[in-house]
């Protein structure tokens, strides 16, 4: 009998609307909420456990169901859901994926189901009030402990500052909104709510690391930094549609982890470094929480003279990893050696997802800026 009630249950995960997970659109969702009537997935399970008193999931292929739980789910389903909890979600707010960090997802699903932050525009004040402020562990620079520190994000003045005194007067760093990046690091970082901080100054990179150990806090924090960007781009580009915004407003990095390079003149040995591709910047560190780039190369497009070679040239010494990859840009060539081969068939498609890019107007302006460095 119990076989009976699943097979219409199974039937209902045949409708296109419930092909994804309701949550992070992970294909082919197995589990479902039968107080919410969404279908999700095993991941996004783990997170409507945590929370009984909104949701209470089951296997689809499993568990037995009734006939109430069917009745339920046939009338509701993925699409009636968004419709009713994700009814008012500001386009700036991050929608996680299967791929994101487990925070994002968890926070996310609280904030539809447990909270209805997206029923009550009143509940969505702490990241769109245009003004915030409160203290972050943020790691030293020098040292590597981390630090409680005032930080301040005002929309008004375009700015995330912070203070290494809570009663200081003057700010020790001001970031301006439309130089800064932030993406959670959460293995990197050594916390499960650390959140990194990239922004430009003098056109280098410069990286914070902070976290919160409420988790609600610091996506609240990522969501605040993603409105003002949001909104300084609206002033920016007056005639772009929320649609080409939203994509600008944070970014994760192509790829990150350690590679050997050699120096320009390729005399002196191969060194481990820790690289981050974030768009067209290949940035190296000695260390992967270090707050300034030992180096950065600009990775430009194929049509203006960039391209990327598995394997070093020949007679190339020093190396102690075996697989090679060489990026030529119009000056020089950039040597790398990867420790194993999937490590580097993982950087050459990162770069050549980035040369197969035909370069944007603005990009030409960096390009220039680093063929001028001294």
């Amino acid at each position: 009998m119990a076989k009976e009630r699943r097979r219409p249950v199974l039937e209902l995960l045949r409708r296109p609307e419930n092909a994804r997970c309701a949550d992070c659109g992970a294909p082919d969702p197995d589990w479902a909420s039968h107080t919410l009537g969404v279908f999700i997935c095993l991941s996004c399970s783990g997170v409507h456990r945590n929370i009984p008193q909104v949701s209470t999931v089951k296997s689809v292929r499993l568990d037995a169901w009734d006939e109430a739980q069917v009745e339920f789910m046939a009338s509701h389903g993925n699409d009636t859901a968004r419709a009713t909890y994700e009814a008012s979600v500001p386009p700036f707010f991050y929608r996680p994926s299967l791929s994101d960090c487990l925070l994002l997802r968890e926070q996310w699903i609280r904030a539809k189901y447990e909270r209805k932050e997206f029923l009550h525009l009143e509940k969505q004040e702490p990241y769109s009030a245009g003004y915030r402020e409160g203290l972050l562990w943020k790691r030293g620079r020098d040292n590597g402990q981390f630090f409680s520190r005032k930080f301040v994000l005002t929309e008004r003045e375009g700015a995330l500052k912070y203070f290494n005194k809570n009663d200081a007067k003057e700010p020790k760093a001001v970031i301006r909104i439309e130089h800064l990046n932030a993406t959670f690091q959460p293995a990197k970082i050594g916390h499960p709510h650390g959140l990194q901080v990239t922004y430009l100054k003098d056109n280098s990179t410069r990286n914070i690391f902070v976290y919160h150990e409420d988790g609600k806090e610091m996506v609240d924090w990522f969501n605040a930094l993603r409105a003002a960007r949001f909104h300084y781009l609206q002033v920016a580009f007056p005639g772009a549609s929320d649609a080409d915004l939203v994509p600008k407003l944070s970014r994760n990095y192509l790829k990150e982890g350690y590679m050997e390079k050699t120096g320009p003149k390729q005399t002196e040995g191969f060194r481990r470094r820790w690289f981050t591709m974030d768009d067209r910047r290949l940035m190296y560190f000695k260390d992967p929480l270090d707050a300034f780039a030992r180096g950065e190369v600009f990775i430009g497009s194929k049509e203006g003279g960039y391209s990327v070679l598995e394997g070093l040239p020949p007679g190339t010494q020093g190396h102690h990893w075996a697989y090679g990859v060489t990026i030529v840009t119009p000056d020089r060539k950039f040597l790398f050696a990867c420790e194993t081969e999937a490590d580097r068939q993982e950087w050459v498609a990162a770069f050549r997802t980035v040369v197969d890019r035909p370069m944007l107007p603005q990009e030409y302006a960096v390009e220039a800026h680093f063929k001028h460095k001294p």
